[in-house]
Parts: structure tokens; sequence; C-alpha cells
């Protein structure tokens, strides 16, 4: 019985573990799909204030 017990709360330790992991792979995901997009919108903002400035 104590084998039994041992057994099942070691398998939803796994299943806890890997379903966390999901998550956070999704959240990082996200994260890198905005990290991109804010430096994309920072490097366009550079050059056009570069390209502001040098038609003055």
């Amino acid at each position: 019985m104590k084998k039994q017990i041992f057994t099942l709360s070691t398998l939803l330790l796994l299943v806890t573990a890997f379903a966390g992991c999901e998550v956070v792979g999704g959240i990082f995901k996200a994260g890198m799909a905005w990290g991109i997009i804010l430096v994309l919108l920072v490097i366009g903002g550079i050059i056009w204030l570069i390209s502001r400035g040098g038609k003055k």
C-alpha cells in the first residue's frame, strides 16, 4: 500500500511539474514576442529621429 501511495504521489508531482513547465514556456514565448516588438519599435524610433534631424 505504501508503494502504491508513493507511486501515485510521484506521478502527481510529475504531472504538476510538466504542466508548470508548459505554462512557463508559454510565458517566455509571449515575453520574447513582446521583446522583439519593443526592440523593433525602439530601433524604428531612433531611425526616425535621425532621419528627421538630418533634414534640417
